[in-house]
Formats: C-alpha cells, sequence, structure tokens
C-alpha cells in the first residue's frame, strides 16, 4: 500500500541525498514509473482510490 511516508522517503532520497532514480528503484523495489510520478507531483497528496458505485452480489440479502 502506497503510503505518504513511502512518497516523502522516495522525494527526500531524490532531492536531498540526490540518488538517482534507478538508485531510489533499487532500494525501494518500486518501479521506475512510480518513482518518476511521485518525483512529478508538486503537493504531497494522500493517494486517493475510487470506490466502485454499483452494489456488491452480497448487497441487498
Amino acid at each position: 500500500m502506497i503510503t505518504m511516508a513511502m512518497i516523502g522517503k522516495v522525494k527526500r532520497m531524490y532531492f536531498r541525498e540526490k540518488k538517482s532514480v534507478r538508485e531510489i528503484v533499487r532500494l525501494t523495489s518500486l518501479s521506475r514509473t512510480t518513482v518518476r510520478k511521485w518525483l512529478k507531483t508538486p503537493v504531497l497528496e494522500e493517494p486517493r482510490y475510487r470506490r466502485s458505485d454499483e452494489a456488491g452480489k452480497l448487497t441487498g440479502n
């Protein structure tokens, strides 16, 4: 699960510790696209996932 701590850790490694994206990927076991996406976002926001509006199979019983 993605946490704000993990995003902060990636940003800290890149901007403060001057580590490359490849090195961050090796240390965190994340994909390069994920690391690049997190570094591109200017504001740290909690990732939100869309919930389905459809009723499940068990609702209504």
